[in-house]
């Protein structure tokens, strides 16, 4: 049963990011993308605040809102979450270099994707 609570979110997360897409926006600056990544993350820190003041709040309401909502809108607020616990828990040499790895990986999987799909193509 979670995992449609998941889908269902993530069917809404996704079409609220097409959604901001479609905004016309001219500047070679990804303004959009920022802005999707930094209301992902205002939304999971939300998510995450609220459910730890409230009480007996439905763990399928956190997977809809949190994994569901969040995660198709963007990953990055997941990401964003995963540090900032790392450095709350005081790990934060731990909470840099998963920030540093988790940036430099991406970047490299980009590069790396693209040049295996000249390969194949």
């Amino acid at each position: 049963m979670s995992f449609i609570f998941v889908a269902l979110g993530g069917a809404l997360g996704a079409v609220l990011r097409y959604a901001i897409s479609l905004i016309p926006v001219k500047t070679d600056f990804p303004v959009l993308t920022l802005i999707t990544n930094v209301v992902g993350a205002v939304a999971i820190g939300f998510i995450v605040g609220l459910v730890s003041e409230k009480e007996n709040v439905s763990p399928n309401t956190v997977l809809f809102w949190k994994t569901g909502v969040c995660g198709g809108f963007t990953t990055f607020s997941t990401f964003s979450l995963e540090a900032i616990t790392l450095f709350e828990s005081k790990m934060y040499f731990l909470g840099g270099i998963y920030i540093v790895l988790s940036v430099a990986f991406c970047l490299l999987g980009i590069f790396c994707g693209k040049k295996l799909a000249t390969l194949i193509a």
